[in-house]
């Protein structure tokens, strides 16, 4: 992992864990990155890749790269549908720690989905930062809008949409999922299985939202939303 990775990952485990995040651009880019016109992006060095569902739609199914930084007690991410330098910036996703979700009003919380079961990947990182980045990530909540809806076409077309996570089995096209493990090299399976072990809980299985106004939860269906020990 390198320098501008560490501190992008730092900055997030700070915010879940209530600690300062770090804040800024890489040091090594002098006074110009802080201060600067890039400013502003100076900070965007956390990379990891997730697939989004359309909220109202599910079967709309998008691999997303997150490009994200810290600001104040949340990080904000550029989404982008590649990681190639002709990718197109397809939304904004924001990410706040547990505690803060829990202070939101109950008509704001339907825009936010949980991260507890999805399978993300953070490419380029060592296999124990990446444990410990999704360690502090797992109990996040994120509010994603895609700005342009269907990458397949020349310009924006359309309202933003509303984006969710997977959030149990069953839910996920698997030809989605087989293009983003071929593409980054790895597998889903496989990585759930080893999170499972070091993380000690089992796999949550919450149903995909009826409506956009259905709130998210994160381990359960209903009862206390808490994780169940892996046996």
């Amino acid at each position: 992992m390198d320098r501008r990775e560490a501190l992008g990952m730092l900055g997030l485990a700070g915010v879940v864990l209530g600690a300062p995040p770090v804040r800024g651009g890489d040091p090594d880019h002098g006074h110009q990155a802080a201060e600067g016109p890039m400013a502003p992006v100076a900070g965007f060095h956390l990379h990891f890749c997730g697939i989004h569902l359309a909220k109202e739609d599910p079967k709309l199914q998008l691999i997303v790269q997150h490009y994200c930084g810290p600001c104040g007690d949340l990080h904000q991410c550029l989404l982008f549908d590649s990681s190639k330098r002709s990718a197109k910036l397809i939304g904004v996703e924001y990410i706040i720690p547990d505690a803060r979700y829990r202070e939101l009003p109950d008509a704001e919380k339907r825009y936010w989905h949980p991260h507890t079961y999805e399978v993300l990947i953070a490419p380029g990182m060592k296999p124990d930062d990446e444990l410990k980045f999704m360690k502090a990530i797992l109990t996040t909540w994120g509010k994603t809008w895609h700005t342009w809806p269907d990458p397949s076409t020349a310009v924006p077309i359309g309202e933003p949409m509303l984006m969710w996570a997977v959030t149990g089995d069953g839910q996920l096209d698997e030809e989605v999922l087989a293009a983003r493990d071929k593409e980054f090299g790895v597998e889903a399976a496989q990585i759930r299985e080893s999170r499972g072990q070091a993380i000690g809980y089992a796999v949550p299985q919450v149903p995909f939202p009826k409506s956009r106004d259905d709130v998210g939860r994160q381990w359960t269906d209903k009862g206390a939303d808490k994780p169940t020990p892996r046996m």
